[in-house]
């Protein structure tokens, strides 16, 4: 039985990034034996143990052969005659396919090390083409070394676009999708993720509303804007779709089955962006946080105003600072005062509108002056 470190762990320790995730591969042995040995087995498909000390998981050295289209088609052969070399050639790219033995030797079969010095992102072999899952993770891949430097291989792109054309993301389900745009909208350039499926033609598959080139650019100007400041997923995700009409973004939304939260605040974004740069007046501030539900979900409110900051044309920060203010304003009335002084049902709606309004025009001097002039 030999032990070896694979993969990602191998890979960033050699990058000298932190190794947060260590995987392993046991060439040589049975289950039986690593049953012996304590380790718990979890994986259904394929023999996957976790170490009885560390909870680490340890895979039997496998290999996979396609049996089916999409990325579940494989039958997966694991026995003790299975080498180190047969299980990282099944792997997708040259720098996820190096090992480390016990005793630090580095085992790369397929060049990986060069490749990380080129910062090249090369698939293995032509088994890459059998899972077009793939298409998505070398993009993710690019997008979380793209600050490094790190580009798609001319011949990688080149079988990614054959497998597009040959209808292979079509075999992709929603979910899974959408798992590698989430993880890809937290990476360090999350743009890229879209540039490289833009460039193999996956982009007009997956998301078409994004695929042609003013709307494109104009996402990911957004969000590279959005992706400099220390966000979740919903604002980016919200910035990538803003240039898209409000109903087509809940339609691809449903498609992609994306989480609520994502979805609301792109809808939000994309429909009421004109009206917030266009509320320069305390009505027009108080429509505007009544749309927007700002009472009830004042976090999404506050993330609607980050996102609409990075648009083309942007909020400009005096009109975000003045809906803060405006929102803060509001919310201070306090509907116990005014049902102490009587108003019910439709009469305390009424009047707890007009106090929030007369609280948003005591913030500018100028609206008093007019409403007075109004009564």
């Amino acid at each position: 039985m030999e032990i070896y470190l694979v993969g990602g762990a191998v890979r960033d320790a050699l990058l000298d990034l932190e190794v947060k995730d260590r995987d392993w591969v046991v060439v040589g042995a049975t289950p039986q034996q690593m049953q012996e040995k304590g380790y718990r087995q979890v994986g259904a498909d394929f023999p996957v143990f976790l170490h009885p000390v560390t909870g680490e998981e340890y895979a039997l050295a496998r290999t996979e052969r396609k049996a089916g289209q999409g990325y579940h088609g494989f039958t997966v052969y694991s026995a003790p005659d299975v080498t180190l070399e047969d299980d990282l050639l099944r792997r997708d790219l040259t720098i996820n396919a190096m090992a480390q033995s016990t005793d630090g030797t580095l085992v790369d079969p397929f060049n990986g090390r060069a490749d990380l010095d080129r910062r090249i992102l090369r698939h293995v072999s032509d088994a890459f083409a059998e899972d077009p899952l793939r298409i998505l993770r070398t993009a993710r891949f690019a997008a979380r070394f793209g600050n490094l430097g790190f580009r798609v291989a001319d011949e990688t792109m080149a079988l990614m676009t054959r497998m597009v054309e040959a209808d292979e993301v079509e075999h992709l389900v929603p979910e899974r999708v959408w798992q590698e745009i989430e993880r890809a909208l937290g990476e360090p350039a999350p743009g890229v993720f879209f540039q490289v499926l833009d460039q193999c033609g996956a982009l007009a598959r997956l998301i078409p509303e994004l695929a042609t080139r003013q709307v494109l650019a104009t996402a990911l100007e957004a969000l590279a804007c959005i992706s400099d400041q220390k966000t979740t997923t919903e604002p980016r995700y919200a910035a990538l779709m803003s240039p898209v009409p409000p109903e087509l973004v809940r339609q691809r939304s449903a498609a992609l089955k994306c989480p609520n939260a994502h979805r609301e605040l792109a809808m939000l974004v994309a429909a009421k962006k004109q009206d917030l740069l266009q509320a320069s007046t305390p009505e027009a501030r108080l429509d505007v946080l009544e749309q927007c539900d700002a009472w009830r979900r004042p976090e999404r409110f506050e993330e609607l105003l980050v996102v609409c900051q990075c648009l083309n044309p942007p909020l400009p920060p005096g009109s975000a600072d003045r809906l803060r203010q405006a929102e803060a304003a509001a919310r201070a009335v306090d509907p116990t005062d005014l049902l102490a002084q009587g108003f019910s049902g439709k009469a305390m709606g009424e009047a707890i509108r007009n106090r929030r309004l007369e609280n948003i025009r005591g913030l500018d001097p100028d609206s008093n002056d007019h409403s007075e002039a109004d009564g």
